[in-house]
């Protein structure tokens, strides 16, 4: 079992930046960790994601170039750093955790946290 806490969500101006945090517990080793967003109305997506070692990302190209995620495993802990924050990346954040980053990129997880909301508005 791999428990999934995301924080670090908020209300922010366009241009400006906010960074979740996601604590990952129990039998970690091993698992990437991917970020992914829902905005009002629309399907879930995936926003970046991570192997275990670091070595390999994925980013969604609506971020690539703004979000940068990194991890650091001795904390257990999955970080997403969003720069340059339009409206159009309001929605709720959560992480999630599969042994297989190509799972993850498809949209699916083994574990799935709870969510924290971001909302871009002047």
């Amino acid at each position: 079992q791999v428990q999934l806490v995301a924080s670090g969500g908020g209300l922010v101006q366009p241009g400006g930046s906010l960074r979740l945090s996601c604590a990952a517990s129990g039998r970690t080793l091993g698992y990437a960790i991917g970020w992914f967003r829902r905005a009002p109305g629309k399907e879930r997506q995936i926003v970046a994601a991570i192997t275990w070692s670091g070595g390999s990302t994925y980013y969604a190209d609506s971020v690539n170039g703004r979000f940068t995620i990194s991890r650091d495993n001795t904390n257990n802990t999955v970080w997403l750093q969003m720069n340059s924050l339009q409206p159009e990346d309001t929605a709720i954040y959560s992480c999630a955790a599969d042994f297989r980053l190509n799972a993850l990129v498809a949209g699916t997880a083994e574990y799935w946290g709870q969510g924290t909301q971001v909302t871009i508005s002047s």
